[in-house]
């Protein structure tokens, strides 16, 4: 919250503001609320170093140095402050269950590895196609209204996102959504946006191989071509052409076809990037690229075909050092994790438009801090700040309502402690359409590793609902019919998550971890293999001092792990126990 009296009067202001505050409800009946004394950064003009914003029902009605409070504004002193436009996610899984094996592909919008989606998130759709294959499927049927999702992108400052399906080869259509309250269909800003496609195969079935599900797009799309051909001819010869069998998902490809729809593909590595732009030249595609680590090597095409690169800030952690027989890291990795904070400044000074998308790999702590490493490898600040609001806006189609603070555009804000790009500095509030959320303030980390040193969950130590995975982890990890026996030592500090594994797969760091209410985890850590050293994607849940889940290394089959805690929760092993933690 804000600090001292003007931040009690500053939280009581807002709460009578907007009386949705505390339940995070719509504001009721409408109100008016004036900011001032604040730096505005509005993106779309020069800062305003000192002045007013008024927001009357969701909209923004006034901003500058010269306005007045009207006289039925609730005044708030925002002495101290820094007001951004709200954040965007340019490409994003907010809001989209995940799928019961662990997701889609690797970074990007999939948010994180493993086998191909279950039939709960495209097996009900009326296709001839299969599962993985139904362009028709729009990800507002799929949404749900997640409080917990939308507090952790608040604390980075995110009030809107792009979401899109999570799994499948065509994995359907995208929305923009506002990140506020209410059931799904008052979060629906704009449906759909664009057709979503990554290059993931079936397991175990066709299209498996990289080479078939580029065969399986192209024949899609050619079956699209036809369809399309038949449909036109039917309807401007009624009588004497015979109406095409009704196919939903050659008919959701159409849009894309006429170049009306763009096509996001999800594509990080230059060859998956270059292949993107290849198949959209075949078949008249306007593409747009998600996750795009190494865009940066691209960039004279991409700057020529006009591609809009929708960048992760997913950007890879160093390791622990690894086992004495272990293989080093490839160069390729190491020079990746080099490069790829530089990424942003590259495309930037090559004029290619690009917006910034938290990846869905890292947590949520992580994502403005590597904005501000981007800034530091060579990106200028407002550079980077435009990525994350006018130009993501811009690249998605709605400018004319988010991105920027001006008059008449939706009341979406970050509200900051300082500036944005300073280490020190910190998203106190955000106001999603008019409606204010406070961020709590970053807990004190006790000495066992929880926050305030407090209770594992609401039923106190080891009490109902608890979630604290916390501890020393007796793990057994079994990939391809080898059983490790692994010790995973975590900290965590609230959601997030950090440690250390360590035994017969090598040392090694543990990032990415999160943790939900629901008892399940993820995180990732690179393991050392017969073959080298591997990234691998643990997914599992927490149950009593019980740990279960499964194992996803790319080129490898889905593993298992299980692992017990016999020491007491908040028991960290030596390797841990000095690690940061970070707000």
């Amino acid at each position: 919250m804000f600090m001292n009296a003007r931040s009690a009067a500053l939280t009581a202001a807002l709460t009578l503001a907007l009386p949705g505050l505390a339940a995070q409800r719509a504001p009721s009946p409408p109100s008016v609320l004036a900011i001032t004394g604040a730096r505005l950064v509005p993106v779309s003009g020069p800062v305003i170093e000192r002045g007013t914003i008024v927001i009357r029902d969701g909209r923004i009605t006034a901003l500058g140095a010269n306005v007045t409070a009207p006289a039925d504004a609730r005044v708030i002193d925002g002495a101290g402050l820094s007001i951004y436009p709200g954040l965007i996610d340019a490409a994003s899984s907010l809001g989209v269950p995940r799928a019961a094996t662990g997701g889609g592909g690797p970074g990007g919008f999939g948010g994180g590895g493993g086998a191909p989606p279950a039939a709960s998130q495209q097996g009900t759709a009326n296709s001839a196609y299969p599962v993985g294959q139904r362009p028709e499927v729009a990800v507002v049927d799929l949404l749900k209204a997640d409080a917990a999702q939308w507090s952790n992108a608040h604390a980075a400052g995110i009030t809107v996102a792009h979401a899109i399906p999570n799994s499948g080869m065509f994995r359907g259509q995208s929305a923009v959504i506002a990140l506020g309250s209410g059931e799904v269909p008052a979060l629906v800003v704009k449906a759909p946006i664009a057709q979503a496609i990554a290059f993931q195969g079936i397991r175990g079935a066709f299209p498996g191989s990289l080479m078939g599900v580029f065969a399986a797009m192209r024949q899609m799309f050619l079956d699209a071509q036809r369809y399309g051909a038949a449909v036109s001819a039917a309807t401007r010869d009624p009588r004497g052409s015979p109406r095409p069998e009704w196919n939903p998902s050659l008919e959701a490809l159409q849009a894309a076809l006429a170049g009306t729809m763009p096509v996001v593909f999800e594509a990080d590595t230059e060859r998956e990037i270059l292949r993107a732009l290849d198949f959209a030249g075949e078949f008249n595609l306007k593409p747009i690229i998600a996750g795009g680590d190494e865009a940066w090597k691209v960039t004279a095409r991409l700057k020529a075909e006009n591609v809009p690169v929708l960048l992760s800030l997913n950007f890879p952690k160093p390791t622990a050092a690894p086992a004495a027989d272990a293989d080093p890291e490839p160069i390729r990795v190491l020079q990746g994790r080099v490069d790829a904070p530089k990424g942003p400044g590259r495309l930037a000074a090559a004029g290619v438009r690009f917006a910034f998308t938290q990846g869905g790999g890292t947590s949520w702590s992580d994502h403005l801090p590597n904005m501000r490493r981007a800034v530091a490898a060579g990106l200028s600040p407002d550079a980077a700040l435009r990525a994350h609001t006018l130009a993501a806006a811009q690249i998605l189609g709605v400018e004319d309502r988010f991105g920027s603070l001006e008059v008449g555009k939706a009341a979406h804000l970050a509200v900051v402690r300082g500036d944005i790009f300073d280490s020190t500095s910190r998203v106190t509030h955000v106001v999603v359409d008019g409606a204010v959320t406070e961020m709590p303030a970053p807990a004190a980390t006790a000495a066992n590793g929880r926050p305030g040193g407090g209770a594992r969950g609401p039923g106190g130590p080891g009490g109902p609902g608890a979630t604290e995975l916390g501890g020393t982890w007796m793990t057994t990890v079994a990939i391809e019919g080898t059983d490790h026996t692994v010790t995973i030592a975590l900290r965590q500090d609230g959601q997030r998550l950090i440690g250390m594994l360590q035994g017969g797969l090598g040392v090694a760091q543990i990032s990415h971890g999160e943790l939900n209410a629901d008892g399940e985890f993820r995180f990732t850590a690179p393991v050392t293999l017969r073959d080298g050293t591997e990234e691998a994607v643990f997914v599992g849940n927490l149950t009593g001092d019980a740990i279960r889940g499964g194992v996803s290394i790319v080129g490898h089959a889905l593993g298992r792990f299980s692992g017990t805690r016999p020491a007491p929760a908040g028991t960290i092993a030596a390797p841990v126990a000095n690690q940061p933690t970070t707000h």
